[in-house]
């Protein structure tokens, strides 16, 4: 196979396969010798330090998934046992009930999906008198959970107070230790 260089292409002159004649194929030069030695031109003026080895971008991605795996794990080791629940809404105080009486009318449905499904066609077609109840019931127990968090936040407020008066008391501690 012959190869002639003609302004930005290549010409090949192929040898005739049985029963063909013979043909020229093009190509860009980008593809050849001079795209081959720009990459290399441009490697050589970063310093060594600097060079990338392997797939950038794959590498990029796991670092990010990992940190976000990190804050997760963190945020949730952080989580105060003590701390009172959120109360539940209206549709889950409804649904708290909506699925006992599912699963006994349909007690062959073992899916969770369609207990839900169902409950939130019922709940859709229900008329605002009819989800009164449930909405009085998720106030009431908003109510109780603010009760609950004004005491969980003053217990809190109080603890971290004396924290920091027996961190205080070490500290002075320390300083008439070394003062004898």
């Amino acid at each position: 196979m012959k190869r002639f260089e003609v302004g930005n292409f290549f010409i090949l002159e192929s040898e005739p396969y049985f029963g063909q004649r013979s043909g020229l194929v093009r190509m860009k030069a980008t593809r050849g010798r001079e795209a081959a030695t720009m990459k290399d031109k441009k490697e050589a003026k970063k310093p060594a330090e600097n060079k990338v080895v392997g797939k950038r971008k794959a590498a990029s991605r796991a670092d990010k998934g990992d940190r976000k795996r990190a804050k997760n794990i963190a945020s949730s080791t952080n989580k105060d046992p003590n701390k009172p629940k959120r109360p539940a809404t209206a549709f889950f105080v409804f649904m708290e009930e909506f699925r006992t009486s599912y699963k006994q009318e349909h007690p062959k449905v073992k899916a969770i999906s369609a207990v839900g499904k169902a409950g939130g066609e019922k709940w859709k077609s229900m008329s605002n008198a009819e989800k009164a109840p449930y909405k009085v019931k998720a106030t009431e127990r908003k109510s109780e959970y603010e009760k609950l968090m004004a005491a969980y936040n003053k217990k809190q407020e109080s603890s971290d107070d004396e924290d920091e008066a027996e961190s205080e008391s070490s500290k002075d501690d320390e300083e008439s230790e070394d003062d004898d």
